[in-house]
């Protein structure tokens, strides 16, 4: 009998299972005679068999806390493309669910990961095996997929539920039908699979397409797992809704949708005459106003829908017929900017755009008042929240002035007019006369509509003051340090030594960073780490993106960096997590026995190094990393002035961000000057 082929994992794979750096994996295998041997890759990023790695570290007691889970992924990864693994966790699903596979994955028989997979379910529970399988595919994939997070999902199905009407003749026992006509892999029909029977006690139909079949077999699996008794089937097919609807003639009580966008080929020449557009016909360059148009069209009377679209929609010109149409007829509700970070692309400030259908019976409203909250401006970015906003608060935000503007505190209430009153959300939301928004530009942006008043002010102004104080007591300490340092003239006749001298000796590791391979090239797997590259350094010296560990040169806590251009010329120690540099950016990894890497990093810092080791070979003068030099000295002597070095950079750190909040304090202060809500000179 054929043994299966063998599962390889990567360095860096194995430093996560058994729970250490990638750089204790590399001493175990230049250490242990026993370490299996590669299976596969290349020397920079070697592969080894997942079974022979797992016997290696229960011998060794090394295996770590990895759970059985994190052992299962590798085999899945291990299959090929996309659609083989995603449609391997589809079969497992259905599986899992007591479904017969349609034979659509690789491993039907029960062999391999399936069978793994479903053991595993079966002892852990369905559901949390196959969402961490989703989870996994999903990261894996992030460029190739966009996904709606789980809480905004929550949020935007919560809003469709408190703005939708019951319709006539409709009972509580039956099903709310709920459509997302680009579901992809299903977040926002398993938001309201949750939200529907919590809210209205009633169970829900479950409507989805994509134009990917292997998302929407992926949607149906996971939404089979969560039917509830009594709920009817959940319903997905593959096909392109604005061209050809697989789904065409369903009506819907609530949709919600996070389309694609910017997408030029979307069918503006064959759909030309299509009785969706009853706005208008969309731009070539307005995709999402099709789409805006496609889930009004497939709402019932009194339904309501919540899209997820860029900021452009809101404010571009070609589409300003359509928005204003939207406004006259009362189809468009509520424009909610969110803040940057809350879904992909994290960059931007995406909008939810809430509209509801007339229900049957009801005259068309007429002009009347657009809801405008600017959450993007109430909760601003922050540095202390790197992951995103503070969802409860945004979803409490959010969930507040939505129910204040359509006069209904629980999902599904009744309509009013009353504007948001409490001082929480008056000086963010805004109910506007639409008549004031019919100009030439029909701009729907909230922060052009809203302007900020005193509620929110004080508090932040007192929060920026809070700050500052802090930062200068802790100049103040670092100051007194760095005054006491006393100058010396007995230093002119100590030995240098360079780096490559130093590398030479085995004091130091010199690795320079590279340009990572396109992501075509290797695999891109779930384990990302960031990137930074030079354009980072110039813009805000963050790092813009992200590689795969085995395709970079990382950075680890303690390596010392180096910036090998002489414009943008610095050395740090770098402190945080992980990090991949790009060209021109080196690491140096010291032997901590032998020499400081706040003292290297500090000297190699200098001015004068940057001028000694300067080449002007090209039009960008750059730094000859070996070149550069440090001073001679015991080990005891170089952690004296290491930890001047540590202090120093300290100081530069609480200046730099000191300056940064004085900035966005005198705005905010010149602002409410100029608004009149402060008073100087009392």
């Amino acid at each position: 009998m054929t043994s299966p082929p063998a599962v390889p994992v990567t360095l860096a794979e194995i430093a996560r299972l058994a729970g250490v750096g990638r750089a204790a994996v590399s001493n175990w295998r230049r250490r242990h005679d026993t370490f299996p041997p590669r299976i596969g890759g290349t020397d920079v990023s070697p592969h080894f068999s997942l079974t022979d790695i797992e016997k290696w570290l229960r011998e060794n007691g090394k295996m770590g806390k990895a759970t059985s889970r994190e052992w299962l992924w590798p085999r899945f990864e291990a299959l090929g493309d996309r659609d083989e693994t995603g449609l391997a966790i589809v079969a497992a699903g259905r599986l899992l669910a007591g479904k017969e596979s349609d034979g659509g994955g690789p491993d039907d028989a029960g062999s391999g990961p399936v069978r793994a997979a479903v053991e595993l379910g079966r002892r852990e529970g369905s559901s949390d095996i196959l969402t961490f399988l989703l989870r996994r595919w999903l990261d894996t994939h992030v460029r190739q997929i966009t996904t709606t997070p789980g809480v905004l999902a929550d949020l935007m199905a919560d809003l469709a539920l408190r703005v939708r009407e019951s319709a006539a003749g409709e009972h509580r026992e039956d099903p709310v039908t709920v459509l997302d006509p680009a579901c992809g892999a299903g977040h926002l029909l398993a938001a309201a699979a949750t939200a529907v029977p919590a809210a209205l006690n009633r169970p829900a139909a479950l409507l989805g397409c994509d134009r990917d079949p292997v998302l929407t077999a992926l949607t149906d699996m996971r939404l089979a797992l969560l039917q509830r008794p009594g709920a009817p089937a959940p319903v997905v097919a593959p096909g392109d809704s604005l061209r050809a609807d697989p789904l065409v003639g369903t009506q819907a009580d609530m949709v919600l949708c996070n389309p694609p966008s910017n997408e030029r080929d979307w069918g503006y020449e064959d759909l030309a005459t299509d009785t969706r557009w009853a706005h208008g016909m969309p731009p070539r360059t307005e995709p999402e106003l099709a789409w805006v148009q496609h889930c009004l069209a497939r709402l019932r009377p009194g339904g309501s829908a919540v899209l997820l679209l860029p900021p452009t929609v809101a404010a571009r010109k070609a589409g300003r017929r359509i928005r204003g149409s939207l406004l006259r007829t009362g189809a468009l509700r509520a424009v909610v900017a969110l803040p940057p970070g809350s879904a992909a692309p994290h960059s931007v400030s995406l909008h939810l755009w809430v509209l509801r259908r007339p229900a049957a019976g009801e005259n068309p409203p007429g002009p009347g008042e657009l809801l405008l909250a600017d959450a993007a401006a109430r909760f601003p970015r922050s540095a202390a929240r790197e992951n995103g906003p503070e969802w409860g608060e945004l979803g409490a935000f959010v969930r507040s002035v939505v129910a204040d503007a359509t006069g209904g505190g629980t999902a599904g209430g009744a309509r009013g007019r009353s504007a948001a009153k409490e001082p929480d959300t008056t000086a963010w939301a805004a109910l506007v006369p639409v008549i004031d928004l019919l100009d030439d530009e029909v701009d729907l942006t909230p922060g052009r509509h809203i302007t900020s008043a005193s509620g929110h002010a004080g508090p932040r102004l007192a929060d920026s003051w809070t700050e500052v104080g802090e930062l200068l007591d802790g100049l103040r300490t670092e100051s007194a340090r760095l005054a006491a340092l006393d100058l010396t003239s007995g230093t002119a006749d100590q030995p240098n030594a360079t780096v490559g001298e130093l590398a030479r000796a085995g004091v130091l590791t010199l690795r320079s960073g590279r340009h990572p391979a396109e992501a075509a090239t290797p695999e891109l797997r779930h384990a990302r780490i960031p990137l930074l590259t030079i354009s980072d350094l110039l813009l805000d010296r963050s790092p813009g993106g992200w590689v795969h560990p085995d395709d970079a040169v990382v950075v680890e806590s303690g390596d010392v960096v180096v910036v090998g251009v002489s414009r943008e010329f610095s050395a740090w120690v770098h402190e945080g997590p992980p990090m991949a540099v790009g060209p021109q950016i080196h690491a140096l990894r010291v032997d901590p026995d032998v020499l400081d890497h706040w003292f290297l990093a500090g000297s190699l810092n200098a001015s004068a190094n940057a001028r000694h080791a300067g080449t002007h070979a090209s039009s960008s003068s750059r730094i000859d990393m070996r070149r550069l030099q440090v001073r001679r000295l015991a080990l005891p002597e170089q952690q004296r002035y290491g930890d001047a070095f540590r202090h120093l950079a300290a100081f530069e750190r609480l200046a730099e961000r000191l300056g940064t909040v004085a900035k966005e304090l005198g705005q905010d202060l010149g602002d409410e000057l100029a608004a009149g809500r402060l008073v100087y000179g009392k």
